[in-house]
């Protein structure tokens, strides 16, 4: 007795993808499908930076394959294909990028460049290709974070060669300037020399690119919202009421310029005692996740205050990268991969695709 198709694509639907929640049939990350007497192949497609996932839902594919009558060999091709998904209207996606998320809080102080960067390091630890851009002219800090030392080449005089830091590419006004320098400059020089880094650094086919944004809500940050063509934002709270107001203010300059919130991130939600490990919930507890449902966005998680994370950001060697297998990195794997997701289950990019012009008689 041999397997139908109709039957593989049963066993098919009852395998759910832990990340997006879905069967693989539902996501239509299920393609390919072969039948041949007992021999079943199937592809099964993430769109999403995966890593750490493919081999366990390989697994439950085969597993679940197996298991119908008249089966014998099973193949599973499990792999991550990453597509440029749309951005503001009117608006084209970066050469060379195919998806920009914007980290922002409304208030400094939040921790937002420290997660920006742990969330860039986790998608990259996942098998992307990340770069991050350093939108804080006033006060960069990604140069630090990243450990990053010495100036950009520039090989025509005209662009800039991204430096690297821990296998992500990076841009920032700080790898241009001594970081004791104030930068005293108005509102439309900013905005010029970030588009400046954004476009005249030549980045090299990312799958996603972070903007650290800065801190604030002003006319400065609603230009920038309005000329970075953004897949996505991500808003940065601690569970205080103070930063919550900044943070919905964020919120809603997104909004404004029709760029799609992908969640809330909570940091410094709650301290673990190291002697006792007494957990304590020193700014509040729970307002990210009130702010998510308020505004009906994705609560994607909250972040401990530890004093590990601040010291090895400062060290330039942000937490994904100096304990890749720890608790909080593995927060930090499962923050990404559910912004990831939220990237996937959008529309695709299609600005770039030439239409195919058939003739025929008539």
């Amino acid at each position: 007795m041999s397997v139908t198709i109709e039957q593989v694509e049963l066993a098919l639907s009852r395998v759910v993808d832990p990340n997006t929640q879905k069967s693989l049939v539902e996501s239509g990350a299920a393609r390919n499908l072969r039948v041949d007497g007992g021999e079943v192949s199937v592809d099964v497609v993430l769109g999403y930076p995966a890593k750490s996932q493919i081999e366990s839902i390989r697994r439950q594919t085969i597993a679940a394959l197996r298991a119908l009558p008249g089966v014998g060999n099973v193949s599973a091709n499990v792999y991550q294909k990453i597509e440029a998904h749309s951005v503001q209207k009117g608006m084209k996606t970066l050469p060379g990028v195919k998806n920009i998320i914007a980290v922002a809080s409304g208030k400094g102080g939040v921790g937002k460049s420290t997660t920006a960067v742990n969330v860039a390091l986790a998608l990259s630890a996942e098998g992307a290709s990340v770069g991050m851009l350093d939108a804080d002219i006033y006060g960069p800090s990604q140069p630090t974070m990243l450990g990053i030392t010495g100036r950009p080449e520039s090989k025509d005089g005209k662009s800039l060669e991204p430096m690297e830091g821990h296998g992500i590419q990076a841009s920032s006004i700080g790898f241009m300037i001594d970081l004791d320098t104030p930068m005293v400059w108005r509102g439309p020089m900013v905005t010029q020399a970030l588009e400046q880094l954004l476009r005249e650094t030549n980045w090299r086919e990312l799958d996603y690119l972070v903007v650290d944004m800065p801190p604030g809500t002003g006319d400065i940050h609603l230009t920038l919202a309005q000329k970075i063509p953004v897949t996505g934002a991500v808003i940065v709270t601690t569970p205080q009421d103070i930063a919550l107001i900044d943070a919905k203010k964020g919120l809603k300059m997104f909004e404004k310029v029709g760029i799609p919130i992908l969640g809330i991130i909570e940091n410094m939600a709650m301290h673990r005692c190291s002697n006792c490990g007494h957990v304590e919930h020193i700014f509040g507890e729970g307002g990210g996740e009130r702010m998510s449902k308020e505004y009906d966005v994705e609560y994607l998680g909250g972040l401990p205050l530890d004093i590990r994370i601040r010291e090895q950001a400062d060290s330039g060697k942000p937490t994904v990268v100096a304990d890749p297998s720890g608790p909080v990195s593995q927060s930090y794997r499962e923050i990404a991969r559910r912004i990831a997701v939220k990237i996937a289950e959008k529309a695709q990019d299609t600005s770039g695709k030439v239409p195919q012009i058939v003739f025929q008689d008539t």
